[in-house]
């Protein structure tokens, strides 16, 4: 692709705008107003989770998303904040800004938005879309269970009415239990009302904006009950009116941009597994790169209001679905309604109980811990279980940042090992056809042949996998004891150097043993390097077969003849 159509790739239009049907408006108007009746009360919960006043949620679901609106490629996604960026800010800001000084925590929380936007815009540019595929589906499993149990337990002393330092988990889970004596019952009680009144509306009226009904229990209670008399701790005053311009501090980049590109790497995957999960089969898949770039200045347009890192969030993309959205117009009235909360709902938001926000936050955020997914992985596969665990495990003994790069090495391990494990499959042939299959206690009827070994290793055999490979297929000779050992090569796409080697040496040392090697059905790229090697040469043409069948007829044709000939 030439760099003109990729700069039009990247900054056109998005189709739906250029193609909009009247018939959408009125689902995306009722779609953007049901959204955001969970996206502005979630917003603000997620904020208080990254350690910043409730205001930053607000500036968060507003900017954000309207930016991502014009420029995205996803037609529902709904950008604003989500549980796991909110957790990685906290970890970040504790960092950098430990005294918890709010005009400190607005610049940091400025420069962190922004450093995360222009890495999402720089890696658009190095067209690195790729890499949201490099975090595994068991391993993002683990990674956000472990960032569930953290939030929980970070939120539980906001329900018990206490104030605990913060330290690493393990520290915490002692300081919340030393602290239940403290508990005030009253905030107690707010806090397992509202509790019981999501889960109960999330169980009998899923459709229904749950947090909004939650967050307004919780300001009519404070309201009409006088709660902030008896101990209740209240939001408090939230500035009313647009967001001013917020410069990051320069001085503060040093220190964040290794949280920023953690934070960008999550935000990215997350946004990409949001749209892609609900992409219906008419519309458009999301495009990587351009994600990146939507994504990117999203965050570097929020950062200039003040606005924490945000990224595609799956609740409230599921919401906006649900509700009916058929395009982004959905998302600009979501916007447009945080705008309306900003200028004339802020004094009524100050009047919401800490424990009501607490709650919200407790309630989705158990929803990241699926103990239904890991049994799943470990019905399926063991090892990939293990990977899921190490991920989770990462983030509640390490903290947050230090357990993405936990979790991305669990990946690439879990990707070498397989890689270094090539499936090998002894083969045998169905009665009476020409099909060819690995041999299985299912069909035990399969033919095999006196003298002859069958084996089919699969994907690329390269110097990472190719003694491997050796050890596996030399298992097998002593086991059978062969005169001839077919190796079938259809699922094998490349060859490398190392693997050829590995080849040229196993030949010599069967024919020693007096054994012979015939490699069948290389496709013509393996084909023409081992003609032009050792190998090849080795092997002749009598070595070298197009199809199993017709390699089967020629053993069988010669059986009787001395395994050296």
């Amino acid at each position: 692709m030439s760099s003109n159509s990729q700069s039009q790739s990247l900054f056109s239009l998005p189709n739906w705008l250029t193609s909009y049907r009247s018939e959408w408006l009125r689902p995306d108007i009722i779609a953007g107003l049901t959204a955001a009746a969970v996206v502005i009360p979630k917003s603000m919960a997620y904020a208080t989770i990254a350690g910043l006043p409730v205001q930053v949620g607000l500036y968060t679901a507003f900017l954000p998303m309207i930016i991502y609106a014009v420029l995205g490629t996803s037609r529902v996604l709904s950008v604003s904040t989500t549980t796991t960026i909110a957790i990685l800010t906290a970890a970040e800001f504790a960092e950098v800004v430990p005294n918890g000084d709010a005009a400190s925590l607005l610049r940091a929380s400025a420069t962190l938005t922004l450093l995360v936007g222009a890495m999402l815009v720089v890696a658009c540019f190095l067209r690195l879309g790729f890499v949201a595929n490099f975090i595994s589906q068991p391993v993002l499993t683990g990674f956000k269970a472990g960032i569930g149990i953290v939030i929980v337990l970070d939120q539980v002393p906001k329900l018990l009415g206490v104030h605990i330092p913060r330290a690493t988990f393990l520290k915490n889970v002692l300081a919340t239990l030393r602290s239940i004596p403290e508990t005030k019952l009253l905030t107690l009680g707010v806090s397992v009302t509202v509790i019981v009144l999501l889960v109960a509306l999330e169980h009998f009226m899923p459709k229904s904006p749950a947090p909004l009904i939650g967050v307004a229990v919780g300001i009519a209670g404070a309201y009409f009950l006088h709660l902030s008399t008896h101990g209740v701790e209240l939001v408090g005053r939230i500035p009313q009116g647009l967001p001013p311009v917020t410069l990051p501090a320069l001085g503060m980049v040093e220190h964040l941009w290794p949280g920023a590109l953690g934070i960008a790497l999550m935000s990215f995957t997350e946004t990409i597994a949001a749209g892609r999960a609900f992409a219906k089969s008419d519309e458009p898949w999301p495009q990587a790169n351009r994600e990146l770039m939507a994504t990117g200045l999203a965050n570097v347009g929020g950062a200039l209001l003040g606005a924490m890192p945000g990224g595609g969030g799956t609740t409230q993309t599921a919401v906006n679905r649900l509700a009916g959205a058929r395009t982004q117009v959905a998302e600009l009235v979501t916007g447009a309604m945080t705008l309306v909360t900003m200028l004339l709902l802020a004094p009524m938001i100050a009047l919401m109980p800490q424990a009501t926000l607490a709650a919200v936050v407790i309630v989705y955020s158990v929803g990241l811990i699926k103990p239904a997914e890991f049994r799943e992985i470990l019905r399926v596969r063991r090892t990939e279980f293990l990977w899921a665990v190490i991920a989770m495990a990462g983030v509640v003994l390490v903290g947050t940042l230090k357990g993405i790069l936990v979790a991305i090495i669990a990946s690439l391990v879990a990707l070498a090992y397989q890689v270094a494990n090539p499936s090998v499959y002894v083969l045998g042939r169905k009665p009476g056809t020409n099909i060819f299959r690995p041999r299985s206690a299912e069909h035990p009827e399969d033919e095999t042949y006196p003298g002859l070994l069958m084996v089919r290793p699969e994907g690329r055999i390269f110097f990472a996998n190719a003694e491997n490979l050796s050890h596996k297929v030399w298992v097998l000779i002593d086991e059978a004891k062969p005169n001839v050992v077919i190796v079938d090569m259809r699922a094998v796409f490349d060859l490398e150097y190392t693997a050829l080697k590995m080849f040229t040496e196993g030949e010599k040392k069967q024919r020693e043993y007096g054994m012979r090697l015939w490699l069948v059905g290389m496709n013509p790229h393996v084909f023409d390097m081992v003609q032009k090697s050792a190998l090849g040469e080795s092997l002749g043409r009598e070595g070298m077969h197009l199809n199993l069948e017709s390699a089967v007829a020629k053993y069988a044709e010669h059986a009787s003849l001395p395994a050296t000939v």
